[in-house]
């Protein structure tokens, strides 16, 4: 049993009626999770759990991001979740959606407004949220 199912066997079976939204981070830009899964096989894996809504977080900015959330939106009948990381492009060492060399996540709130607002109107989306180095400002 994978980590995941292992954390999601219980509260399933003890909550049934519960919603569940779940959702994943991808490391970089192979678009693969932390186990290793593509977007496909994590949706796949996952909806033995009838989630409500499912996604992504974490790792990457919403421009590196939206591929992989077209991936999981084409794969999963569920909401789709997208919580990007506050930064603008990849750095020049290849990193993921990390802090800059001052240890600043810097997309603005309105960079990230311009991004996130495509997915939401192409249908990619129906929650959004941010994670690293956002703030009110970015979610509202």
């Amino acid at each position: 049993m994978t980590p995941v199912l292992g954390i999601l066997s219980n509260p399933i079976v003890s909550y049934p009626h519960l919603p569940l939204f779940i959702s994943g981070t991808i490391v970089d830009q192979s678009g693969r999770t932390l186990s290793g899964q593509t977007g496909e096989a994590f949706v796949v894996s996952m909806n033995h759990g009838k989630p409500m809504a499912i996604g992504l977080n974490c790792a990457l900015g919403a421009d590196q991001m939206k591929p992989f959330i077209q991936n999981i939106s084409r794969a999963s009948g569920a909401h789709i979740i997208c919580y990007p990381n506050a930064v603008s492009g990849y750095r020049i060492t290849g990193e993921r959606g990390l802090p800059n060399a001052m240890g600043a996540y810097d997309e603005s709130p309105e960079a990230m407004a311009l991004q996130v607002e495509k997915f939401a109107q192409e249908g990619l989306v129906t929650i959004l949220g941010g994670c690293c180095g956002t703030t009110p400002a970015h979610i509202k």
